[in-house]
């Protein structure tokens, strides 16, 4: 008898020490972590809305970049951390969902060692060009490529397995051409590679593509998603442009560590979405190219399971491997 009441004492401690630290949460600094390098979509995101968090917390949200190995390196610093409430991520279809399929000797699963707190958004992605490439098209670019020996047209993504690889492949496989992959260790350099004609075009975010579109120094040739984007109302959709059944959308997603408590996750959940809903931010995040969600912790991690699933069966049946 005295070992049960000590077992329920204990359980009972429990529960009041995870009620406390949600009530008394935070007091000290939150880290936010970024697995990709500065300038990225994700980065973006995390900066726009660090300093409300910040604000309303009367305490340091501090945006961390730790990159490499396509989101890998930030994924599992993440899954490491202690489940205190004071490390989040924010995370994307690529290293939450694509990479445990690619890379077999990745040292967490997202799935089991990341608990779900909300999807944050969706995001639109752009096909987008060199101005020295002589398509201005997609129609354009495939004849181009069908033309030029294979794999002569280039195209920069974030890293084996991210949002902007996928597309480049899906590409390749509806349309017939060989465009060639060119990973980098994030958007941020790819882009600054772009930009200086070293690579043809890639597939990525409108939220970091649309001010270099906007000043001209890359050329729009569709956007990937099943519908246009508002930030881009007059550029059509790739299928719109005949390469039927090519969608492609990504999204990224509020985690924390898996042994988190829920109190804490409730918490963190209404903290984030509270702001997320704000109409400056969602007009902001809206203006920049991606679509708030700011869904429950349940519903973004059924969400999440079946992107897991989708991706893995695409993945095999494409054949698309991690270079």
């Amino acid at each position: 008898m005295r070992f049960v009441l000590k077992a329920v004492s204990v359980a009972v401690f429990a529960v009041l020490a995870c009620a406390a630290a949600a009530q008394n949460f935070p007091n000290k600094p939150v880290r936010i972590v970024v697995p990709f390098p500065p300038g990225g979509g994700v980065d973006i995101v995390a900066r726009v809305v660090g300093p409300k968090l910040s604000a309303q917390y009367s305490q340091q949200v501090i945006v961390e970049n730790r990159a490499g190995a396509a989101g890998i390196i930030g994924t599992e610093y993440t899954a490491r951390a202690a489940p205190d409430g004071y490390t989040w991520a924010i995370a994307t279809l690529g290293n939450l969902a694509v990479n445990k399929h690619l890379y077999s000797k990745m040292a967490v699963d997202p799935l089991k060692d990341l608990a779900a707190v909300t999807q944050v958004v969706d995001v639109h992605f752009v096909m987008v060009a060199h101005p020295s490439l002589p398509a201005k098209t997609v129609p354009q670019l495939i004849a181009l490529a069908k033309r030029l020996p294979p794999g002569e047209i280039t195209f920069a993504s974030s890293g084996a397995g991210g949002a902007p690889h996928l597309g480049g492949e899906l590409f390749n496989r509806l349309t017939g051409v060989k465009l060639t992959h060119v990973p980098y260790k994030g958007s941020g350099p790819s882009f600054t590679d772009l930009l200086g004609g070293h690579v043809s075009l890639t597939f990525d975010s409108v939220l970091q593509s649309l001010p270099y579109i906007r000043d001209k120094k890359l050329a729009a040739l569709g956007v990937l998603g099943a519908k246009r984007a508002a930030a881009l109302p007059d550029v059509p959709t790739i299928a719109e442009q005949g390469v039927k059944g090519y969608e492609l959308t990504n999204w990224f997603g509020l985690v924390v560590p898996s042994a988190t408590p829920k109190d804490l996750i409730a918490r963190i959940h209404g903290d984030f979405t509270r702001v997320l809903q704000e109409k400056e931010i969602r007009d902001r995040i809206s203006g920049m190219g991606a679509d708030v969600v700011a869904n429950s912790p349940e519903q973004f991690a059924a969400f999440w399971r079946n992107e897991s699933e989708k991706w893995a069966r695409v993945i095999k049946e494409a054949g698309i491997k991690a270079e």
